[in-house]
């Protein structure tokens, strides 16, 4: 242990004295950029204890450690005992990490990390890189947090790290039984009650692990499995796009307060015979970056003349989304030590996922379908935009979707480690994983024309209200109440399927020679060999409105197939409470039943020989060729220690890549082997002020590769559902390069007290090749003839630079009153700045200039603040997250308004508790989103421009975990 470490291992007092035997990480690992036994937080030159922690504040001081001791900058969360990781799942753990920012908080939980506003962010276990099937990466909240001991966040890349990633690396540690001294059992169940579904969802693990001493020398076994089961419900109520309509003063051949179509559809659908002036115009273009003018009395072209138009949402929808997930998942780990310098370890990690999802939909058009009596407009003040209105027959639907999905992914790896000398080291790994993912999605509408609707797009804090209007002349029934199955006929019915598989035969050898020198101290080396296989199968089948049944087309005749909701949005918005929808459930168990009923064939699947196969999209096989040179150095600076890290890591990438398209899936297309190298340099440095205050500087180089389906050529169209009159078409482009960033990192950190400290870390990314979509019109003729889409294509069309600082603080008070002792805080705060040249392009796909931008999912500021508190037997936790507004997606190019959606501010309050009933039981009380937001998006505009809100729901848990 060197001079970093020496005062921090000194001054170690674990709560309750309860402190297990010290095993350096050294023992149980190395790099993690090399073999899987790595403790990436921990190069061999730097032996951190390993400590069994049991209290927020052990947890806390342990991560601090982890930050202290790495060379690289390193943020840390470890498990406060054996079975409880801070929070219901790992994304919503490392939200209080700082610079990492969670979202896509939908289904009961947060999905989705970034670092630093990038998403592109590397996971591995244990080391080894690991994803979910055809992709990049893993799906995080996959991993229960139950297996896990420890996750560390890389923000900085030495080069025995694997490449890819700009984002960083996230790399979780699992349980192995060297960990413990001695046998270990821990039993845990939770109660986890959602509040929008009212179901009380169990989350339970049993870990079993020992050592022994045996003629063939130290032995250890462990197992670890782990059952979560999520019942949830997502409500969202969401103000559709913009249209441009024309004033009560319309141009020649529109009505008043009619929808304006663009000359992009000219002649619109087949079936609307209209004259082509109708909807000509000569200079509306859809999907513009920011949208039509929306000034008053803003004009167009129509029909050679000048009109004035307004905006206004096209439809509002509302979805109410139930279902069920399971997360099983099981970590199995050998361990054998045949003597002092050898060591080997055999890891099996599972992780499952099933989700069954039912989205009761309900869709309506909010524009003109025919002659208005009473449209009563209502315009933002200073505007042409339309804040409330009302429409007269408008058409809509409900939609019974049933939505299933399965993941099982599997990683097996064999490593040894072996001390050759007193001065060299080897170390070498095996892996093999492979993961698969099915989903199937089944869905019917049911279809009216209602009497007339009045609609306010924004009723106050960005929600719509919505109410239907009554037919008088129809006594027996009420056309206002949506829950009634006669005023619904059968629509369209929709039958897909598509699967994913991806596996992965892994490589590594990696060394550290120590050497006896004034200035270098190892030198480290490795190679990487990485064979990875992808593919993606996809079928699609559809067919329209039900017909020949006369008046028994309605739901009413149906009544199996009626599902109807109620309580939507928790009354917090005056909108429909529930609506008569088509019961997905049933839809699914009786699909044969279904597609006779509609009189058509559906191709489900593909025969191949004697076998039926859902047909096949893209195959891609990628081989990764990586090696790395690195040399620590450490000198002493009159008095004051420096030392750091030289390293460059070097890859080639091969890749292969055939694709499928065709009514029967019979042409393929070929591209050419394409290979990419690139050589990454990295320099890392550390110098000691004092042994509390360090300044850290840090140059790396990192990449992202495409992801495989955008490498994929084949143009896939589909037409418009929405009555738009064009539809929209996507591709891939196997030309892609990977997107390449230079980073710059400086830290100053001062460890103040063994369990304080603050520090601060500017940072700076240069990134090269964003993949963008370009978008053009194309007339594309399908087997009901020709017609027009926008198309979209990515292209490395765009660069950007990320800007930052991240404060972080952490502060446990000594020398207190006795009520405070056992206080403290944590609390981090990050600020962004970013930026990025998008191409604007005309219909051709032309390129006609650029904007800048900011990048996709950064917040300029977010932070997160903690309160601990420990006392005796009890330990409490009190944490708030909050991120600014953030630029989300772009909105499909059909629509009048600024293409950019942007997600609003989030914030979250949770809460956790434990006491230590005996030594060996603990009872725990944990309490997610307690201020119940309500999570909204926009475009650019959050008052005029208002788009969905979504409520989430509160969680709340009881649980015991038993230890001995």
């Amino acid at each position: 242990m060197n001079r970093w470490g020496i005062e921090r291992a000194n001054h170690r007092t674990p709560r309750n004295m309860r402190l297990a035997s010290a095993i350096s990480t050294v023992l149980l690992g190395v790099t993690a950029g090399g073999s899987a036994f790595g403790q990436a937080a921990a190069p061999a030159t730097e032996e951190l204890e390993e400590v069994v922690v049991s209290g927020i504040r052990e947890s806390l001081e342990k991560a601090l450690d982890i930050k202290r001791e790495s060379i690289q900058l390193v943020d840390a969360i470890v498990a406060e005992d054996i079975g409880k990781f801070p929070d219901n799942n790992v994304v919503e753990a490392l939200q209080r990490v700082p610079g990492v920012q969670v979202t896509d908080r939908a289904n009961g939980e947060a999905g989705k990390v970034s670092i630093r506003g990038l998403d592109d962010v590397t996971t591995t276990v244990n080391g080894r890189n690991v994803f979910t099937a055809s992709g990049r990466q893993i799906a995080l909240a996959d991993v229960p947090a139950n297996l896990i001991n420890r996750v560390d966040v890389f923000k900085t890349r030495s080069a025995d790290l694997i490449e890819a990633g700009i984002a960083g690396v996230i790399d979780i540690q699992t349980q192995r039984p060297f960990n413990f001294p001695e046998s270990k059992v821990s039993l845990s169940v939770r109660g986890i009650y959602q509040e929008q579904s009212e179901e009380l969802d169990p989350n339970v693990s049993a870990l079993f692990s020992d050592r022994w001493t045996t003629g063939i020398g130290e032995v250890g076994a462990l197992l670890n499995v782990s059952y979560a089961q999520t019942n949830y419900r997502g409500q969202s109520f969401t103000a559709g796009a913009q249209m441009p309509f024309a004033t009560d003063d319309p141009p020649a051949n529109l009505g008043a307060y009619q929808i304006i179509r663009s000359v992009y559809n000219q002649g619109g659908p087949e079936d609307w015979a209209v004259a082509p002036q109708y909807w000509g115009v000569e200079n509306w273009q859809p999907g513009l970056l920011n949208g039509l003018p929306t000034a008053p009395g803003s004009t167009m072209v129509v029909g050679g003349e000048e009109a004035e138009y307004i905006l206004s949402r096209d439809a509002v929808f509302a979805s109410d989304l139930t279902g069920e997930r399971e997360r099983p998942a099981a970590n199995i780990s050998l361990q054998w030590a045949p003597n002092d310098s050898s060591e080997y370890v055999l890891d099996v990690f599972y992780n499952g996922y099933r989700n069954q999802q039912f989205n009761s939909l309900m869709f309506t058009f909010v524009d003109f379908w025919g002659s208005p009596q009473n449209a009563n407009i209502v315009l933002y003040p200073g505007t042409n935009i339309v804040k409330s209105r009302n429409t007269d027959v408008p058409f809509g639907f409900t939609s019974g979707d049933l939505f299933t999905a399965k993941t099982d992914s599997f990683l097996y790896a064999l490593g040894g480690k072996w001390n050759v000398s007193d001065a060299f080291e080897l170390r070498a790994d095996v892996a093999w994983q492979t993961s698969e993912y099915e989903e199937d999605f089944i869905a019917m509408r049911g279809v009216r024309v209602a009497p007339g609707l009045s609609i306010d797009f924004n009723a106050g804090d960005g929600i719509p209200a919505l109410t239907f209007n009554d037919n008088p002349g129809t006594a027996d029934i009420d056309e206002s109440d949506l829950t009634d199955p006669r005023l619904w006929n059968l629509g369209e019915f929709y039958d897909n399927a598509g699967w994913r598989e991806g596996d992965a035969a892994t490589v590594t050898i990696d060394g550290d020679y120590h050497m006896d020198s004034a200035f270098l101290t190892t030198l480290s080396f490795g190679v990487r060999y990485d064979d990875r296989s992808a593919s993606e199968g996809t079928r699609g089948q559809s067919a329209g409105w039900l017909a020949g049944l006369g008046s028994g087309t309605t739901m009413a005749n149906f009544p199996d197939l009626v599902s109807t909701n109620s309580g939507f949005f928790d009354g917090q918005a005056t909108v429909p409470g529930g609506w008569a929808a088509i019961d997905g459930y049933y839809l699914r168990s009786h699909a044969d039943q279904m597609r006779n009923l509609y009189n058509t064939t559906l191709n489900i699947d593909l025969a191949v020989g004697d076998e039926l196969v859902t047909p096949k999209n893209f195959e891609v096989n990628e081989v990764t060729s990586a090696a790395y040179l690195q040399a620590n150095f450490d000198v002493d600076v009159a008095g004051h220690q420096f030392d750091g890290q030289l390293g460059a890591r070097y890859v080639s990438v091969d890749t292969d890549m055939d694709f499928w398209e065709g009514p029967a899936n019979a042409r393929v297309r070929t591209s050419d082997s394409a290979t990419k190298s690139k050589l990454l340099p990295s320099v890392m440095m550390r110098f000691a002020f004092t042994d509390e205050l360090r300044l850290r500087a840090s140059y790396g180089e990192t990449l992202r590769r495409p992801n495989f389906i955008d490498l994929n050529p084949v143009v896939r169209y589909a037409r418009d559902v929405s009555n738009i009159g064009y539809g929209t078409a996507n591709g891939g482009n196997p030309d892609l390069e990977p997107t390449e960033s230079k980073n710059y990192d400086l830290s100053l950190e001062w460890y103040f007290s063994n369990a304080s400290a603050v520090y601060v870390t500017a940072f700076k990314r240069e990134i090269e090749g964003f993949v963008v979509p370009f978008l053009r019109r194309v007339n594309y003729t399908d087997d009901i003839g020709p017609y027009d889409y926008i198309l979209a294509q990515p292209y490395n069309a765009s660069n950007g630079e990320l800007d930052g600082v991240e404060f972080g603080f952490q502060y446990f008070p000594e020398n207190v009153p006795n009520w405070l002792n056992g206080i403290g805080l944590q609390a981090s705060y990050t600020m962004l700045d970013s930026q990025q040249d998008t191409p604007i392009t005309n219909s051709a796909g032309e390129i006609t200039g650029t904007q800048r931008t900011s990048l996709f999912g950064v917040s300029d500021s977010s932070y997160s603040a903690v309160l601990v508190y420990e006392k005796d037997n009890f330990d409490a936790r009190l944490s708030w997250v909050w991120r600014e507004d953030f630029l989300n997606n772009y909105e499909a190019a059909l629509f009048a308004n600024p293409k950019e959606v942007w997600r609003a501010s989030e914030q979250n309050l949770d809460f956790q508790l434990s006491y230590d009933l005996t030594d060996a039981l603990v009872l725990t009380f944990d309490a997610t989103n307690l201020t119940d937001e309500i999570y909204q998006s926009y475009y650019v505009n959050p008052t005029t421009n208002n788009f969905g809100s979504a409520i989430v729901g509160r969680t709340f848990a009881l649980g015991a975990r038993f230890t001995f």
